[in-house]
């Protein structure tokens, strides 16, 4: 899904951005256009805000005038669901012209509209939401939409490249992750697994993760929710040994125990290159912390991103955080730090990126996906 060159580009871009702090360029921008949502979602309150809220699309073609954004910046168009807002087709077509390196993220729940935008507008990746077997679906999401999703699914995944999103939730398990599994291979198409956080503009209810999962190892009183979230967190192992037919998913979930037990500490690089902007147009510095950098109707994309205060906060937040166990921030960092510890070892990774552990025993990530050897072939 994500290739060679992929990682190329972004590592370049992370030395790039390191060097000139004032003139960083952004390699993902999520744009959530609307927070508008046709879904009831446990795991997500998106859908019950008042009043809804649209970023119009003359907005958006401002900010991709922004410096930090390149031709080779990744724009998610996302929501509440994108295609609910009243200019979703207008912005496809502007994207599609302008910048086809987009990604578009949907719930199926109007598989004509999905297949329509697709075709039309094909984006670099579709991401489609399935947590589970129907009746999870049905349970978890508030709404029948499960044989929607497939049949988006079934059209399309000849057509362009499909990533089915499955998040770990208080509200399913793993055996709803194998059968998501099955569907995936079934078709031949990718699976990216996510664990419920509690994100701020989510509006999530339950707490997520166990007592001391802040990463630092001090009670948030976060009660453990699921048997998938809490302490320990064992996967089962024929789910490990099917992981490894999807690619950077595995060291996610099995490092994830780690962090809930306060004994994995890893600074936050993803800041640095990677940015949401929200429907009202708030720019927070992260998925996880409610700290709002700025808000584009006042200020330009360039001037919160590269501003001294958010330089400043960005280098305060790397070292000092640790506090989420987030896809779209943390799989960066895991993948940073055990590419440069096998290229360099852990003390000069530690010497240029600050300080880092795996685990209390100070394990190489070599030793701690080693230990799981019923992954034949698995590069590590």
């Amino acid at each position: 899904m994500y290739t060679t060159t992929d990682y190329i580009a972004r590592g370049s871009r992370f030395v790039r951005n390191q060097l000139r702090p004032s003139g960083k360029v952004l390699s993902t921008l999520m744009i959530y256009a609307t927070d508008l949502c046709n879904s009831r979602c446990k795991h997500c309150l998106i859908w019950a805000k008042r009043p809804v809220v649209h970023l119009p699309m003359e907005k958006i073609i401002e900010i991709m005038q922004s410096d930090c954004i390149s031709k080779s910046t990744t724009i998610g168009l996302e929501g509440g669901e994108f295609l609910l807002h009243p200019q979703a087709f207008e912005i496809l077509a502007w994207f599609h012209e302008h910048h086809p390196n987009f990604d578009l993220l949907s719930n199926c729940l109007q598989p004509e509209k999905v297949i329509k935008a697709v075709r039309e507008f094909p984006p670099k990746r579709l991401f489609l939401s399935l947590d589970g077997t129907r009746e999870t679906y049905k349970h978890m999401r508030g709404k029948d939409g499960y044989d929607k999703v497939l049949s988006v699914i079934s059209a399309l995944h000849e057509e362009c490249e499909i990533s089915v999103m499955f998040t770990l939730s208080p509200y399913n398990s793993f055996d709803d992750l194998a059968h998501v599994m099955d569907v995936c291979n079934s078709y031949n198409i990718d699976l990216r697994v996510g664990i419920y956080n509690n994100i701020s503009y989510f509006d999530t209810v339950d707490q997520a993760h166990a007592p001391g999962s802040d990463g630092s190892g001090n009670n948030q009183n976060n009660a453990a929710t699921t048997s998938a979230a809490s302490a320990g967190f064992d996967i089962p192992p024929e789910i490990i040994e099917r992981l490894g037919d999807f690619d950077e998913n595995l060291d996610f979930l099995l490092l994830y125990k780690y962090w809930q037990r306060g004994e994995l500490k890893l600074p936050c690089y993803s800041i640095f290159d990677s940015v949401v902007v929200l429907p009202n147009g708030d720019v927070p510095i992260c998925q996880n912390l409610d700290v709002k950098l700025g808000n584009v109707y006042q200020k330009s994309l360039d001037d919160i991103f590269n501003s001294s205060v958010t330089i400043a906060a960005q280098k305060k937040f790397c070292k000092d955080c640790n506090g989420c166990w987030i896809n779209f921030h943390r799989k960066y960092d895991v993948t940073l730090f055990r590419q440069a510890e096998q290229l360099a070892g852990s003390a000069v990774t530690s010497r240029i990126l600050g300080k880092y552990q795996w685990n209390n025993q100070h394990d190489s990530f070599k030793k701690i996906i080693s230990a799981h050897d019923s992954l034949p072939g698995k590069q590590v």
